[in-house]
């Protein structure tokens, strides 16, 4: 990613002055983000909580709470457009898709609303199985969070199919492609990788493993829950027949959003309600739709796009300010692990990969990980432990489920959060 972001001409810079959140410097045309700007949005911080659980799930601004009040209290019902009521559902799912396929650059007729990205990952295993023979093989990693793995590790047993394993390296946090080309082989129908490490952050070579995939015929399922609140998501960039993210992760509402090409939808029979509609992708959505926190995941989409400079679409703007997320998230990465470093060897970091999210996990070997976790939570300081569902990663580190301390940034966070965080375990120790 860029380092920075540069605007040659002054009036280009000069119209983004009043979004309030982003820091201009007209004499070197770069833009950063006005993070007090940005904090102010927040309600929830006003408790002085700081918050290192980004990866568990963000703090909401306000402007998403009220799209969801607004769309619960003014007139709804079921979908249609004979009266206000139906029209204000059917906006409501409209917008939805565009604003998640803007995100994602995806297709928004290829959007699939979910509870969860556990509950999509399982309904989409299912159907892709009733596609599987017995003597298929699909490939799952070390490096995922639990959604990505047993899913499809069930639904294999379920049908005959051979499960194989990409690993992962615990010393590097990194996962070994070396037998890339022996895992991924002729009787792979899919492989379930992740975008990013939920508990590490290792960003993995996506692009090389969806490659290799494609080859031979087979489809590659990404879960980019954790990947798509620090990065510019480009779903045929990187490869993914099918990307599942959560925007409870970026300032939303709790729920999930699936993106996949139409056609391939199109190819899936999943289980459903015979009167239900068989179109694409309201076939992958059971019963009637939440609009309210469909509303609310739009909002959150709008908020992100809102923290970058005016450029001509949506997904442009969203593209921008991931740039301005991840130099600020880096900064303050830095600062973390620099101060970690200076413990003297207290803490011993695991997340380690050359390309990685602003989240690191590590162990204390002389202390306790949930203990230490609620000294800083008696000081204010929300930094948690224990696996966060990556079952794998932490057997592959060989630690127990509750041994670690997972510190998690997000755009508000700032440098004082930072030292709050730092003096808490420094007094810890």
């Amino acid at each position: 990613m860029r380092s920075d972001m540069h605007f040659t001409p002054a009036d280009e810079v000069a119209r983004h002055v009043g979004t309030g959140v982003a820091r201009i410097d007209v004499r070197a045309g770069t833009v950063s983000l006005d993070v007090a700007a940005l904090r102010e949005q927040f309600p929830s911080l006003e408790s002085g909580i700081a918050h290192f659980d980004g990866p568990g799930g963000t703090q909401t601004p306000a402007v998403v709470g009220a799209a969801i009040a607004r769309t619960l209290t003014r007139p709804l019902s079921n979908r249609g457009t004979s009266i206000a009521s139906e029209r204000n559902a059917e906006d409501a799912v409209t917008e939805f898709r565009r604003a998640v396929a803007d995100l994602l650059g995806a297709d928004p007729r290829g959007v699939v609303y979910g509870r969860s990205a556990t509950q999509v990952t399982y309904d989409i295993s299912r159907a892709l199985a009733k596609t599987w023979s017995e003597g298929d093989e699909i490939v799952v990693t070390q490096l995922d969070h639990d959604c990505n793995v047993r899913p499809w590790i069930q639904a294999a047993e379920a049908r005959g199919v051979v499960v194989r394993w990409l690993r992962m390296n615990p010393d590097t946090a990194e996962l070994d492609v070396t037998d890339l080309d022996e895992v991924v082989n002729d009787r792979t129908r899919l492989v379930a990788v992740t975008a990013a490490s939920n508990l590490l952050g290792t960003i993995p070579p996506l692009s090389l493993i969806a490659e290799r995939a494609h080859a031979v015929g087979a489809l590659v399922y990404v879960d980019g829950v954790h990947y798509a609140a620090h990065a510019a998501v480009d779903v045929a960039a990187l490869g993914a027949d099918f990307f599942v993210c959560s925007p409870y992760k970026f300032f939303g509402p709790h729920c999930a959003a699936l993106a996949a090409d139409p056609a391939l939808l199109e190819s899936l029979q999943p289980d459903k309600l015979l009167p239900s509609t068989d179109a694409v992708p309201e076939r992958f959505e059971l019963g009637t739709l939440p609009y309210e926190i469909m509303a609310g995941v739009t909002a959150a989409i709008d908020f992100i796009a809102g923290l970058a400079p005016n450029a001509a679409t949506r997904r442009d703007r969203v593209i921008a300010a991931h740039h301005l997320i991840h130099d600020h998230e880096l900064v303050l990465r830095r600062q973390i692990e620099a101060g970690l470093d200076g413990l003297g060897g207290r803490a011993h970091m695991h997340s380690r990969a050359a390309v990685r999210t602003p989240t690191l996990f590590f162990t204390f070997p002389a202390h306790d990980a949930a203990e230490a976790a609620r000294f800083l939570a008696d000081r204010g300081v929300l930094a948690p432990a224990g696996s966060f569902y990556a079952y794998e990663p932490v057997r592959a580190l060989n630690l127990p489920g509750d041994a670690g301390m997972r510190v998690g940034l997000a755009p508000y966070n700032d440098l004082r959060d930072v030292d709050r965080l730092l003096d808490g375990l420094a007094d810890f120790f």
